[in-house]
């Protein structure tokens, strides 16, 4: 028999912050005492600090409930990313990434998740305009980046930038004013593209670009990246357009890693240029943000279509990873890999690129959802299967692929750093522990040591 037993009498996912009624709880049963105990349910969950009247005797701490990696825990209401896993739907504010994709801008979205509603004409435009003017970074952020070594990862030099941004903007501790906290908004997103634009053509040896504010936001970001001698930068529109899109894809996706990290962070009130340092230290990790990396260099490895079979097989062997299929909360086909899946060929014409990588990527992606293994898993393709190599045929080395990620993400850690500040429950972030060590130890002088 289990030391406890759970019997659910009734669950009601009803609007959020609704009283439960009687029927909207869970009986739970302590076998090591007898006593029972009604836990109320309220958009189906209960809340952990509820487990804790449940006690062994009265010495006894409480209930807690152990969860590695918070693949079941609930750290926050939000209203900004819904994500449904099995039925592989991501909205932003209730409103279909595939619409968005296809009719907003990015610069939409960022406002859109922000502030929870779309802007209008005149809000866009001056919205657009404030972040245009916000992009250029103090001088001395240069001569800060160029102490970096010569072959210094583009990511780091971002992380380590955008952190140094609080100390450039002191008035960001105050996380009360409204005021302040609407220009760190701004200065984020204006700045990010600068800074990771300074990062590459640092590790490319190259001077560094000025904005040019009259470039839109991503047409701006692409001469940062490649203007070389030409008096003026015009960026293929087209080429501007998917980026857009990726952008638009990557912008949030509600708690994972980095989200998790700035919210985590920003709970101990500090300001959000270190909160949002915090986010891409996590998206650095290749578990993370460095997928579409990885995927770019598992092609490289098969070659070509005639080695998908015996890579497969190795797969199955647990000898290979499938890198770019499967996620943590898609249990189907990522929405987010279909709309990418679209503009691969499209950006391969523009650019006038044979990536021979492409038909291996689509000829795996046919071998893997024909075979029992793997859709039995739900594995299908995620968002980084694709974008991998739109970025390689723009002309972007892997090592910037993260950096990109970071830029369009910051939008969506914005937004929920915001929501996390105005939200009355949240406090700062302390996980409890399992503590597995010795207890009661004596401490050995250096000599009696063996």
């Amino acid at each position: 028999m289990s030391a406890m037993d759970l019997e659910t009498q009734h669950q009601v996912d009803g609007p959020s912050g609704s009283s439960p009624t009687g029927s909207d709880s869970v009986t739970i049963k302590d076998n090591r005492t007898g006593q029972s105990y009604e836990l109320p349910v309220v958009d189906g969950t209960i809340r952990a600090i509820d487990l804790r009247q449940i006690k062994a005797g009265s010495g006894d701490f409480g209930l807690m409930s152990y969860d590695p990696a918070y693949t079941n825990t609930v750290e926050c209401r939000s209203a900004i990313t819904y994500v449904d896993g099995d039925a592989g739907i991501l909205q932003y504010r209730g409103i279909p990434i595939e619409q968005l994709c296809e009719r907003s801008t990015y610069l939409e979205v960022a406002y859109l998740l922000i502030y929870g509603r779309l802007p209008t004409e005149t809000e866009l435009e001056l919205w657009v305009d404030e972040i245009t003017h916000h992009t250029f970074v103090h001088e001395n952020v240069k001569t800060f980046m160029q102490g970096f070594r010569y072959d210094g990862h583009p990511m780091g030099i971002l992380l380590a930038s955008v952190g140094a941004l609080s100390t450039f903007y002191p008035g960001g501790k105050d996380i009360d004013d409204e005021r302040e906290r609407r220009l760190a908004a701004v200065r984020l997103i204006a700045k990010m593209p600068t800074l990771a634009a300074y990062a590459y053509r640092h590790m490319r040896g190259l001077p560094y670009i000025y904005p040019d504010n009259r470039l839109s936001y991503l047409g701006n970001f692409l001469s940062m990246l490649f203007k070389v001698g030409e008096p003026t930068y015009e960026p293929d529109p087209r080429l501007q357009r998917a980026l857009d899109v990726l952008f638009i894809l990557h912008a949030d996706h509600e708690q994972n890693c980095s989200t998790a990290a700035v919210r985590g962070v920003g709970s101990s009130g500090v300001d959000p240029y270190s909160a949002l340092a915090a986010g891409i230290a996590a998206l650095y990790g290749p578990l993370h943000g460095g997928a579409n990396e990885a995927v770019l260099k598992m092609l490289q490895r098969i070659g070509t279509s005639d080695n998908i079979p015996s890579f497969l097989e190795r797969v199955k062997n647990k000898e290979e990873r499938l890198m770019g299929f499967g996620h943590r909360v898609y249990k189907n086909y990522d929405p987010r890999a279909r709309i990418i899946k679209k503009h691969v060929d499209e950006v391969l014409e523009i650019t006038g690129s044979e990536n021979p990588l492409l038909q291996v990527a689509v000829e795996l992606e046919k071998r893997a959802l024909a075979d029992e293994y793997f859709t039995g898993r739900k594995l299908y393709p995620n968002v980084d299967f694709y974008s991998g190599l739109i970025y390689e045929a723009m002309g972007i080395p892997a090592e910037m692929f993260t950096v990109i990620f970071a830029i369009a993400r910051t939008s969506g850690w914005v937004a929920q750093w915001l929501e996390m500040i105005n939200d009355d429950e949240q406090k700062i972030a302390r996980p409890r522990q399992i503590y597995t060590g010795p207890r009661d130890q004596d401490y050995v002088p250096i000599e009696q040591r063996s």
